[in-house]
């Protein structure tokens, strides 16, 4: 028998904060749905999801496989590697497909992997306790913009009323679309919350979890891997052979890092306050 361990939300502060116990349920539905979604690309290591069900008293719990691991170490490089083919993935199903299509007596679909167009996820999933709407999108800015940078900014609003974050991003929402100029982003699937206190290793290789995926533009995964450390310097040099920087990299990155600055201040209060306000300036320079 395998085993398995589970995750239990109840009455919690997440459930307060995030407006009813139901965030529970939707946080695991949507962590089950993005384990499904790594898993099912057989080229990442991920706990397997067995069932998310309500608890008498309030909340929810997610049963999934036990997996005994140690923090990343040595499998770092290997790691790097295996989430650059994560992100290629999707780019691969299209150059398939491309080929394909003008190819005669072609196999039929059945069920094989299908080629994803579009930027987002077919369901709700949360990054810390926060949820994120993931409605599909034909454009990567577009997206960014309204379902990751808006949404964060607008909870800011409301419990903080910043005026100064609210002129700064007037501002700088006109000039983001700028960024990704000439740039041709294939929709990626994601964990989406890859820093290291989601990854680790065992004797059988690396392993990722607690994940948030989406289809977005690679680099964004980056981000917060990059911004608090904890990733062996072999995990992106690995990375880059496979997934070398594109020209204007550092600039986006920065935009980026002000998702994961907007998210932490979110949940951890004011004292994100200051590096969010000076991610926004210099992304106005």
């Amino acid at each position: 028998m395998t085993p398995t361990r589970a995750l239990c939300l109840s009455r919690s502060t997440a459930g307060r904060r995030c407006g009813g116990w139901s965030v529970a349920r939707q946080m695991f539905e949507g962590e089950l749905a993005s384990l499904e979604a790594l898993r099912s690309t057989g080229l990442v290591r991920a706990p397997r999801p067995i069932k998310v069900f309500d608890l008498p008293g309030g909340g929810a719990a997610f049963v999934m496989e036990y997996l005994k691991m140690r923090g990343l170490s040595s499998q770092a490089a290997k790691l790097g590697d295996q989430v650059a083919d994560l992100h290629l993935y999707n780019q691969k199903l299209r150059d398939k497909w491309r080929k394909e299509e003008h190819t005669v007596g072609r196999r039929a679909e059945g069920g094989e992997p299908q080629y994803v167009t579009k930027f987002g996820f077919h369901t709700v999933t949360c990054c810390g306790f926060i949820p994120q709407v993931n409605e599909w999108q034909d454009d990567w800015a577009t997206f960014f913009i309204r379902h990751r940078l808006q949404a964060q900014l607008d909870l800011i609003e409301k419990d903080y009323g910043d005026r100064e974050a609210c002129e700064l991003w007037s501002q700088l929402q006109v000039t983001i679309p700028d960024l990704f100029c000439g740039l041709e982003i294939v929709p990626a699937l994601l964990h989406g919350d890859l820093w290291s206190g989601n990854v680790a290793e065992d004797d059988s290789g690396p392993i990722i979890y607690d994940p948030a995926s989406f289809y977005g533009h690679s680099e964004f995964e980056l981000a917060i891997a990059l911004m608090f450390g904890g990733f062996p310097r072999s995990f992106f040099t690995a990375y880059y052979q496979k997934m070398p920087k594109a020209p204007g990299f550092d600039k986006r990155l920065l935009v980026y890092h002000l998702f994961n600055y907007l998210n932490h201040w979110n949940h951890f209060g004011r004292e994100y306050r200051s590096p969010t306000l000076s991610t926004m300036r210099k992304l106005l320079k």
